[in-house]
């Protein structure tokens, strides 16, 4: 892999991991359509430490509360705050996506890399965003966010071990279901990315050392991600304050006909 590749796909990973339209879609469909090798789940993932980095620093004040949060509640034993209750709601949430990350591992890793379940996933999520979106009654705040919004939005996480899916679109799709506005559902979901990413990078980042080393692409790609992760951020949450999530459902599906549409012309 070249420094320029790297640097292509961490870019794409930053910036697609944390919108709506799933950055395991674009790590896979990248290379594929590039005509470069697949560097694999491993070397993904462990562009995911510039997401980690980017997601630390942009809430690092939240995770400051959080971290007080968790020594008070080790300390008196009781869910006081709203910090608190956010600590143990992201724990909760963080649950069901470790039990399917360890039931479907493997998969994830082979065959729902395939272009054909990531074009089809792309469309499915996609027009489930849009008209969940449109009509949900915006009215609660993440402040509201209660232990059973932490549990249905943890299992919708589960899907984006699916490339096309999104971890993102998913949880803001469940958020957004659970009457969230869509500042609050994007905000719970960038949190709760956080903890499952962490367990992703230390899980998988070793074997993509192992494959790669300490190596100049491998370094390259993680300021890329972590760069253009802090941007999206930043534009989403200051883009759906004011508009919907429509442009990302539309995105997704004009990206899967681009996907069917070089299937059929490669012939698959």
């Amino acid at each position: 892999m070249t420094n320029f590749q790297a640097i292509v796909l961490g870019l794409v990973q930053g910036l697609t991991e944390l919108l709506p339209v799933s950055s395991s879609a674009h790590l896979a469909l990248t290379p594929y359509l590039l005509g470069w090798q697949d560097p694999g789940l491993s070397f993904d993932v462990a562009l995911h430490f510039g997401t980690l980095v980017a997601l630390m620093w942009y809430f690092r004040a939240e995770w400051v509360d959080m971290t007080r949060s968790a020594f008070s509640i080790v300390r008196t034993r009781r869910v006081e705050t709203v910090h608190d209750r956010r600590l143990v709601y992201l724990m909760v949430a963080t649950v069901p996506a470790g039990v399917g990350g360890l039931l479907l591992n493997d998969l994830a890793k082979t065959t729902f890399r395939s272009p054909y379940i990531i074009g089809t996933t792309l469309i499915l999520l996609g027009v489930l965003l849009w008209a969940i979106d449109k009509w949900s009654v915006r009215s609660r705040s993440i402040e509201e966010v209660t232990l059973r919004d932490a549990i249905i939005v943890g299992c919708a996480q589960v899907l984006a071990l699916v490339p096309g899916v999104s971890r993102s679109g998913s949880t803001i799709t469940a958020g957004r279901l659970l009457h969230l506005d869509r500042p609050s559902a994007a905000r719970f979901s960038f949190l709760m990315s956080m903890p499952i990413t962490v367990a992703a990078v230390l899980k998988e980042a070793p074997e993509a050392l192992r494959a790669e080393g300490l190596s100049m692409p491998l370094l390259y790609g993680v300021i890329a991600a972590a760069v253009s992760s802090w941007l999206a951020i930043t534009v989403l949450l200051r883009y759906v304050s004011k508009h919907s999530f429509g442009i990302f459902a539309l995105y997704r599906v004009v990206l899967a006909c681009v996907v069917f549409y070089t299937l059929a012309t490669r012939g698959g």
